[in-house]
């Protein structure tokens, strides 16, 4: 299968199929022992996706590999049809790209959050109760007036949505093999930068001293007065996923890590803000334009990794709510997925296989009356790697040739 998916460049073919990939992220979830032992899915009320079940295919799909959990960034290269396994893109080249920052050769680029720690060090709130993207900007724009330069080296800071900002080091000889000072949860303190080869020693230096400066300027914030960073990382170079598919391909979403990997990938990703009803505004508005389609939605993740099942459930709802209006565009093929499962009984990614739901009109077989985790099981698309989800697609809207004569 390994070397089909990673030629499949062979075998695309033009066509006029449209395409629409609509991944609520996060969307699988577990039983919850205190809702019946159903998950969020089984519990929402989800009459659009519902009836869809009943002229598509379903199965499960899982990001990476069985029982591993994976990043956004892993998972959303699956969904690609990249290898998630060969193919690494660190999470501060993707949020880079997501503000829409161009990387230089030789750029170390990480993820950053703002975050509240108590008087002994130790992080009490990871995200700094998710302060406002208006008190981000102002925070920002404070440190980086402040410390713009170490040394020989640039420090560029761009603020990204609520608690999440980008650092970028600019200069000679900066390695990305760095240690995450995240510690991934609350009650422990931040870990110290460490190089993890010699041709980063110089990185960490250069973001310790970054650090030096700028923990006393934010002492004084109520909430983010601590600074955590995750995903160092340089700019890969790959085969695009217009070059790949044979498509024009349109990414429409919110959040700019997923702006950030699509624009690595070569789509086409438009400046936009607002909510899930502004997304499916810009998709019909663009509807001629393209032959493909990626619809990000993000508030199902959210509510997932804080761990608020019900708040969950409400927001698979929203998206159900506005399905109607993606059915009337009349798409080729429609998938619906999330990049990986986040269950609100564990606040976290995880490694459950995620949901999937593909309509075609060489896809009705299941015949199902919900769209759930236990209807996709069983379902005709079986479990299959995430990665061989663009080659069902390509080959439900007629764009993929016969393999060999």
């Amino acid at each position: 299968m390994a070397d089909i998916l990673e030629n499949i460049r062979s075998l695309t073919k033009k066509g006029k199929g449209k395409i629409v990939m609509c991944i609520a992220d996060g969307l699988g979830g577990a039983p919850h022992p205190d809702y019946d032992g159903k998950t969020e899915l089984e519990v929402a009320r989800t009459p659009n996706m519902d009836v869809l079940a009943g002229a598509s295919s379903l199965g499960l799909m899982n990001p990476v590999n069985y029982g591993v959990t994976p990043g956004s960034g892993p998972g959303h290269i699956a969904l690609f049809g990249y290898n998630p396994e060969t193919l690494t893109i660190g999470r501060g080249v993707l949020e880079a790209l997501g503000v829409g920052f161009h990387l230089q050769k030789g750029d170390v680029a990480a993820r950053a959050n703002f975050a509240t720690r108590d008087s002994s060090g130790v992080i009490t709130d990871r995200r700094a109760g998710r302060i406002s993207t208006e008190d981000c900007r102002r925070i920002v724009e404070k440190l980086a007036s402040a410390v713009s330069e170490v040394d020989d080296v640039k420090i560029i800071l761009e603020p990204g949505i609520e608690h999440r900002f980008v650092m970028v080091l600019r200069g000679e000889g900066l390695g990305d093999r760095l240690k995450d000072t995240d510690p991934q949860k609350e009650g422990l303190p931040p870990n110290s930068p460490v190089a993890l080869d010699d041709s980063s020693q110089k990185t960490a230096r250069i973001f310790s001293a970054f650090l030096d400066k700028a923990l006393p300027l934010i002492a004084d914030e109520p909430k983010a007065n601590a600074l955590l960073f995750r995903g160092f990382a340089a700019s890969p170079q790959l085969e695009t996923f217009p070059e790949r598919y044979g498509v024009k391909a349109l990414a429409i979403a919110l959040y700019p890590m997923y702006k950030g990997i699509t624009r690595l990938f070569g789509f086409d990703v438009p400046d936009i803000s607002g909510t899930l009803e502004d997304e499916i505004t810009y998709l019909k508005e663009k509807w001629n334009e393209y032959d493909f389609f990626f619809l990000h939605y993000k508030d199902t993740d959210r509510a997932g990794e804080d761990g608020n099942f019900p708040l969950k459930v409400e927001y698979i709802e929203v998206f159900d709510a506005v399905l109607p209006e993606i059915l009337s565009l009349k798409p080729d093929v429609l998938v619906i997925t999330g990049d990986h499962s986040t269950p609100s009984l564990l606040k976290s990614h995880s490694w459950h296989p995620s949901p999937v739901m593909l309509y075609s009109p060489y896809a009705g077989f299941d015949r199902r009356k919900r769209f759930t985790e236990r209807e996709c099981a069983t379902g005709y698309l079986g479990t299959f790697p995430a990665r061989a989800l663009m080659s069902l697609l390509l080959a439900n809207a007629l764009r993929l040739d016969k393999y060999g004569a």
